[in-house]
């Protein structure tokens, strides 16, 4: 696929806001493909790139950048699924671990989006976990309007100790999402949505 996206705006470049009427459609309709049902093709590098540069301009209290990126793909990737199932095997609900890594087993591209804690400041931890949830978000999106599938999710191993040991978490680290890309087999079904209605309220002091 061939895309073309504008460079990046130089600091203090002006950045108006502009109506779009694209995105707007794009946004009603958008939707995450299943993970199982993601195969090849996947962005390729220089689309990867440009994925996670589009990612990272996401809400930033402090412009402290809370989050970084593991990228799994090829035999790396099989690797690391071979480990997470060695982990899973030493576990007393082995099999109901084992059949939830069909989720990261189909996909031929996954970013691990890793949020971590700047060790200093006043920005509170919540914030910062917040903005990495964006960066899972936006990367979705950007993918899918560059006409991949996309899937976030986390699953057992994002919380494991183990899984994250393997995956090279550092202290403070936790795993925000795999999102997971790739071409979409077929296309994913509208699902049942909130009624907005009901969880809007005019705050009356």
């Amino acid at each position: 696929m061939t895309h073309s996206v504008p460079a990046a705006p130089l600091f203090g470049e002006a950045a108006p806001i502009e109506a779009s009427p694209q995105t707007l459609a794009f946004l009603a309709r958008r939707r995450s493909a299943s993970a199982v049902a993601l195969t090849a093709p996947a962005p390729g590098d220089d689309e990867l790139a440009t994925l996670l540069r589009l990612a990272t301009r996401v809400p930033d209290h402090g412009k402290l950048s809370p989050w970084r990126f593991v990228v799994l793909k090829g035999e790396p990737k099989r690797r690391f699924i071979a480990g997470l199932e060695a982990i899973a095997e030493r576990r007393p609900d082995a099999a109901k671990l084992q059949a939830k890594l069909g989720k990261i087993k189909a996909p031929p591209l996954t970013v691990a989006v890793i949020s971590r804690l700047a060790p200093a400041g006043d920005i509170p931890e919540w914030e910062q976990r917040l903005s990495a949830g964006a960066v899972c978000m936006t990367l979705i999106i950007a993918a899918q309007a560059m006409g991949y599938g996309a899937n976030w999710i986390t699953d057992w191993y994002a919380y494991d100790e183990d899984a994250g040991r393997l995956l090279g978490l550092a202290d403070g680290e936790r795993v925000a999402g795999y999102v997971h890309l790739g071409t979409s087999a077929e296309p994913p079904l509208e699902r049942v949505r909130p009624d907005v209605a009901a969880i809007v309220e005019a705050w009356k002091g």
